[in-house]
């Protein structure tokens, strides 16, 4: 009897899996494994306990799922590599198979992983499956990678797609195999984060991926395009899922499009979200200084003006600036974050008030549990105007008062998470300070004692950055090769 292991990382479901359907179809036995690297949840670069308390729903579900299949999820500890062949030794499996993936540090351990694993004679064979397409192969007609998203949108909309895999109806387990057990958040050291109720939180799994998922393509996604950008609904929260493949990207795909062409304004709008979404995995597979570096190396320079009283601002949802706010703390309670209030809080923290685009990124991905490397920096560097993108900078610098006006004109999103601000008038909700003293009592709202005062001018702020972006733009480029 031939057995074969399959490695779960960040492809945790049992629908439209190839790895695990490849295997089950070409072996008689398959073991699903899942490798906790203790090391790397408490001390990599973008540790996260919320992102990690999420994992085990996740991993917890999978398991389920997996049992439902009359097999169940292996856990094992330690650096993946070994773990995987001692498994795969003490099964005497042949093969181990993967979804690939595109992170500096992923391509590195499954360098690592696939060597080790030829060492001891047993076969690598990594897989698709976090993707929509194969973002390696969309690429430019002479074979150069895009940097521009309109033009590789264009290609990734004519890239050959691969078919929806069913879910197995049965993965036979070799027996006497210690499945190991999943430990609680706090056996890992960490502690919750996250300080919404569990009613407003994300229920993770991939049952509750795929029923969001269904009612999105049932119910929400035909007024995407009028909608998509609405503070207070109208996206499909089906981020976190797809960042631990509860769903899938293709899958999903499939069924808002249900035919090779977009079926209508809006199912294209929301197409075209998750091409960003492969976009920006290709960039980083093919541009991994973009880690830590910016695309554009004549920004490489920018005077940045760390201030740690303004950064502990922005974090807590306290600038003064309501949208702004709202978004950092919608963060801080349900580790998500409508995409308009992120570019808003983004443009804020980098062009207002001037710092470092990396320590946003970072606080991002402490709390996101949708913080993907790849698009959490991809947008970052978007909206600090200094990534792979042809827009002038002085079209990233936002206005927080005219998008809270434009995009929460009832000011709903804003009140339901700066509750302070409850009492205040929708005409002076966007800029609370511009009340007069009667006008603040009036609204049980004392700015600078209930809610802060601005801690910045925005119009002032706007001129420096510009001044700033300018500087930098005339300065000699640093040069050097991206790798």
């Amino acid at each position: 009897m031939s057995t074969a292991l399959v490695w779960f990382r960040r492809d945790l479901r049992v629908h439209d899996h190839p790895p695990l359907a490849r295997a089950v179809a070409a072996h008689d036995r398959v073991v699903p494994v899942f490798v906790l690297d203790r090391t790397l949840l408490a001390g990599g670069r973008f540790p996260s306990p919320s992102r990690t308390e999420f994992l085990l729903g996740c991993l917890a579900a999978l398991d389920a799922a997996l049992g439902e299949r009359g097999a169940g999820l292996v856990l094992r500890e330690g650096p993946a590599a070994a773990a995987l062949v001692a498994v795969a030794i003490e099964t005497r499996a042949e093969a181990v198979y993967w979804a690939g993936d595109v992170s500096p540090y992923a391509r590195v351990r499954d360098r690592g992983v696939t060597a080790a694993l030829r060492e001891a004679g047993v076969a690598a064979l990594p897989q698709p499956g976090n993707f929509v397409a194969d973002v390696d192969a969309v690429r430019t007609q002479d074979g150069r990678p895009f940097v521009v998203f309109s033009p590789f949108h264009r290609a990734w909309l004519d890239a050959p797609r691969r078919p929806v895999e069913p879910a197995p109806a049965r993965v036979e387990l070799p027996g006497g195999l210690d499945r190991g057990t999943l430990p609680a958040l706090g056996d890992l050291g960490l502690e919750a984060e996250l300080t919404g109720d569990d009613a407003e939180r994300f229920v993770p799994g991939e049952a509750a991926g795929r029923e969001r998922m269904a009612a999105w393509v049932r119910d929400g996604v035909d007024g995407y395009d009028r909608r998509h950008d609405a503070l207070s609904g109208g996206s499909s929260m089906l981020s976190p899922y797809l960042h631990f493949g509860c769903v899938s990207a293709r899958e999903l795909e499939a069924g808002v499009i249900g035919r090779p062409r977009p079926a209508g304004k809006a199912r294209a709008a929301f197409r075209r979200q998750l091409g960003w979404r492969d976009f920006y995995a290709a960039v980083l597979l093919h541009f991994p200084a973009n880690a830590r570096l910016e695309f554009q190396d004549r920004y490489r320079d920018l005077a940045w003006e760390p201030d740690r009283d303004r950064l502990e601002a922005w974090r807590a949802g306290r600038t003064g600036y309501p949208l702004v706010d709202a978004g950092m703390r919608q963060l801080r309670a349900i580790g998500w974050m409508h995409n308009r209030a992120r570019l808003v809080a983004g443009s804020f923290l980098t062009k207002d008030l001037h710092q470092d685009w990396r320590a946003g990124e970072a606080h991002f991905m402490r709390l996101l549990l949708d913080g993907d490397e790849a698009n959490n920096n991809g947008n970052w560097q978007w909206i600090a105007s200094v990534g792979v993108d042809p827009q002038p900078y002085f079209r990233r610098i936002y206005n927080p008062a005219r998008h809270q006006e434009r995009f929460d004109p009832d000011g709903s999103y804003v009140r339901r998470w700066v509750p302070e601000l409850r009492g205040v008038p929708d005409e002076r909700l966007a800029e609370p300070w511009r009340m007069s003293v009667e006008e603040q009592a009036a609204a049980g709202c004392v700015i600078g004692r209930d809610y802060p005062a601005p801690v910045v001018d925005h119009k002032a702020e706007r001129l420096r950055a510009m001044e700033r972006f300018r500087a930098a733009t005339a300065a000699p480029s640093p040069g050097g090769r991206r790798a």
